[in-house]
């Protein structure tokens, strides 16, 4: 099983045609969900998520009901080890993102998803090291609390475990003390 996810992961497995979707819901408290999706066989992952959905508090909607909450935007992340503030403040901004915000231990730069490309290779190329990816952020976030949150969580790990979503997009917000008695 493994072995067959590894070949399905780098299109290995003969006769086989992946397809990928994007399947939108609802979640626990009013939360929004979107989750990319590849798959062999769109008649079995879609019963599934489905299943997961409505077994975790959730429900598959139609497509279009939620996608208007999210953006699609790059997000890059440089860790704060040793980098002045400024400098990389500036030198984002120039490259042409969008954003700029300070968490823990590193800065987030937040681009248009067709500025993605040259922001991360403008960093890369003045020696930063950065991971990033285009996603779909959310507009607007629901805040979250109690059975709601707890629900919530559950059904985003679910959805995750499932071998044919590849990712998970959440519009919640969920005070960070909160999470970790979650967790």
């Amino acid at each position: 099983n493994i072995e067959r996810a590894i070949n399905k992961g780098i299109g290995n497995l003969p006769g086989m045609k992946f397809e990928n979707y994007v399947y939108e819901g609802y979640g626990p408290g009013g939360t929004a969900i979107m989750m990319e999706v590849m798959t062999d066989n769109k008649n079995r992952t879609v019963p599934d998520i489905r299943h997961i959905m409505s077994k975790n508090g959730g429900n598959l909607g139609e497509q279009g009901c939620v996608n208007w909450m999210f953006e699609k935007k790059g997000t890059i992340t440089v860790s704060k080890d040793g980098i002045d503030e400024d400098s990389i403040l500036e030198m984002s901004l120039d490259l042409g993102a969008d954003d700029f915000q300070l968490d823990n231990d590193v800065f987030i730069i937040i681009t248009t998803s067709e500025d993605f490309g040259v922001v991360s290779k403008g960093l890369e190329d003045e020696g930063y090291e950065i991971n990033g990816e285009v996603g779909n952020i959310p507009i607007n976030m629901v805040n979250i609390s109690g059975t709601d949150a707890k629900q919530l969580l559950i059904l985003l790990e679910k959805l995750e475990e499932h071998e044919d979503i590849q990712k998970v997009y959440s519009n919640f917000d969920l005070d960070e003390s909160e999470m970790e008695s979650l967790l």
